[in-house]
């Protein structure tokens, strides 16, 4: 089974790529987004408990995320492998993670990290704004607070997956056909 941590941060082209390592490898795409609005909808246990915090401004605890994501492990038992997108962001989410994914006898293949310096994730995401609606794209001092979050949250969980020798920076400027090659690359060698 393919397992993969689709890292970067805001701009990095993370949804770009997703689609088209998803077509490419046959992939379950795991967004925690999407999972949280799906069982919100479906009117599950873990939804209901999702939007009851929600609803108080607070954030979904990471044993919310990982129930859900352990039910779509079990909903798509027979997949080829899954792209993680949003998840994990923490070394404890990434831990607790692992564990479950331990229990269905698979582990992390790779996580590959989009690397975008500062000034052209700040360029592209402005860009977007134009187009996309959201107000936090439209904010230059908004979009640098979120890239320095990203950068401060998700480092360790980066160091997490190269100590376990699973982690794999890609220069994600450029044609998205090439990037999406040397993509490609780092899975072809982590699964051989």
């Amino acid at each position: 089974m393919l397992n993969l941590v689709l890292f970067g941060p805001p701009g990095a082209g993370k949804g770009t790529q997703s689609e088209k390592l998803i077509r490419k490898y046959n992939l379950v795409h795991l967004s925690t987004g999407d999972l949280l609005r799906s069982q919100i909808a479906a009117g599950t246990e873990l939804g209901q408990r999702a939007k009851q915090l929600m609803d108080q401004g607070l954030l979904v605890p990471d044993e919310v995320v990982i129930g859900m994501i352990e039910n779509k492990l079990q909903e798509n038992q027979s997949a080829a492998g899954f792209i993680f997108d949003g998840f994990p962001r923490t070394v404890p989410q990434a831990e607790a993670l692992d564990l479950l994914l331990n229990q269905h006898d698979t582990q992390i293949t790779t996580m590959i990290a989009l690397v975008v310096d500062d000034e052209e994730l700040t360029r592209r995401l402005l860009l977007r704004g134009q187009t996309s609606g959201r107000p936090d794209d439209q904010n230059e001092e908004l979009i640098r607070r979120r890239v320095k979050e990203y950068n401060d949250k998700t480092t360790p969980v980066a160091d997490y997956y190269n100590q376990q020798g699973k982690f794999a920076a890609i220069d994600g400027i450029g044609d998205i056909e090439t990037i999406f090659s040397l993509i490609c690359s780092k899975i072809e060698q982590a699964v051989s």
